[in-house]
């Protein structure tokens, strides 16, 4: 993608961004955004959070490349690059006590015009998504829709400092006597003294007893 500072974006046109603009200019910006701006990153925030007004920092880069057309000739089409990153506050699902979790975007878009035109444009590039442009174009929305997806799958603590009471054995909610939970494991663990019967005794005597038929 091609690097230049471009025009920088004021920050008033996040919310109604003339994308195709943007990304024709090879225009640039960036800023942050707090947590309070994004509902939905909200909603995925413990209430006993620490800070739930974190700031996420992004940088934003329009650009236009190359492509081959259907008459076969080439022609400039647009191009978004963002970038974001923070940490926000979310529960772990082991301990269920919340943590922070550090979270990273780096994401190319093709842009295009149309609902259609985007169910129909050929993704030969992973790295790249197809996104719907336009002259009132959300940038904060976008933000917000690639936090959201960052997000883990199952949020966790490398190591969780505490245990919830839901996890730990026992009725009462305390983890149980070890020495109790060794009784209950021997009494159901087979007698290793017992001797085992041999599968074999049984077919020994028959054979035995047919050979002494035979001597009668």
């Amino acid at each position: 993608m091609t690097q230049n500072p471009g025009k920088p974006a004021c920050p008033a046109d996040l919310r109604a961004l003339d994308l195709f603009e943007f990304a024709q200019s090879r225009r640039q910006a960036a800023g942050g955004v707090r947590a309070s701006q994004l509902p939905r990153m909200l909603n995925e925030m413990p209430a006993d959070a620490p800070d739930r007004d974190t700031v996420f920092t992004w940088q934003a880069e329009g650009s236009t490349q190359p492509e081959l057309q259907d008459d076969g000739t080439e022609a400039p089409q647009p191009y978004l690059r963002l970038a974001v990153h923070g940490s926000v506050w979310i529960e772990c699902q082991r301990c269920l006590s919340p943590y922070s979790q550090h979270l990273d975007v780096d994401a190319t878009y093709r842009i295009v015009a149309t609902e259609e035109e985007a169910d129909e444009f050929p993704l030969d590039d992973d790295e790249v998504e197809v996104i719907v442009g336009s002259r009132q174009f959300d940038l904060v929305d976008l933000i917000e829709e690639e936090l959201l997806l960052s997000l883990p799958l199952v949020p966790k603590h490398d190591v969780c400092p505490t245990v919830h009471e839901s996890l730990v054995s026992g009725i009462d909610g305390t983890i149980g006597d070890e020495s109790d939970e060794g009784a209950a494991n021997d009494e159901a663990r087979p007698d290793d003294t017992m001797v085992k019967p041999n599968p074999f005794a049984a077919l020994s005597s028959l054979k035995q007893g047919g050979s002494d038929d035979k001597k009668h």
